[in-house]
């Protein structure tokens, strides 16, 4: 009983913890550039919903907190379904850098980028953005600016990364 107990818990902040990854990447400017925390937030979405809901409805005994730990991977799977499971697939690759074309002055996490995401059989999406490097596993992106070679701040390298 005790072990149920503790696999709920592990299981539900797991998906939690990815509900959490998921949503920052896909809907602000924070991205993951870890390629296996990425696939493991993307592929651990699809795979822990059913898991987590299945393992709700059954394993938890009150109606109560059989209800309440089910709403979320109810809601999700509902998200899943919208979005497209093939469509969250396609998007688990993470950006790549081609080329770094300009680089802070100030800064040297700060970065404008060309990028590409290889998206499996409809080819690449590219890209150039600024980047704000957190960690190595982290990032934050934001368009760039037109004028962006007028600026002081920024220095052009145009270093080649592939």
């Amino acid at each position: 009983m005790k072990n149920e107990k503790y696999i709920s818990r592990f299981l539900n902040g797991i998906f939690i913890l990815i509900i959490v990854l998921f949503i920052l990447d896909g809907l602000t400017s924070f991205e993951i550039k870890n390629q296996p925390i990425k696939s493991f937030t993307y592929f651990g979405i699809i795979i822990l919903t059913p898991l987590t809901l299945i393992w709700n409805l059954w394993k938890i005994k009150k109606n109560k907190w059989k209800i309440i730990n089910s709403t979320l991977p109810i809601l999700t799977l509902i998200g899943i379904l919208i979005i497209g499971p093939m469509k969250i697939i396609f998007s688990s690759d993470s950006w790549k850098t081609q080329k770094v074309l300009y680089q802070n002055r100030h800064l040297n996490f700060k970065k404008v980028e060309y990028q590409t995401q290889d998206v499996g059989a409809f080819g690449y999406n590219k890209r150039t953005v600024e980047i704000t490097y957190l960690t190595d596993l982290f990032m934050i992106v934001n368009p760039i600016e037109v004028d962006i070679d007028k600026r002081v701040e920024w220095i052009k390298i145009s270093e080649e990364s592939n």
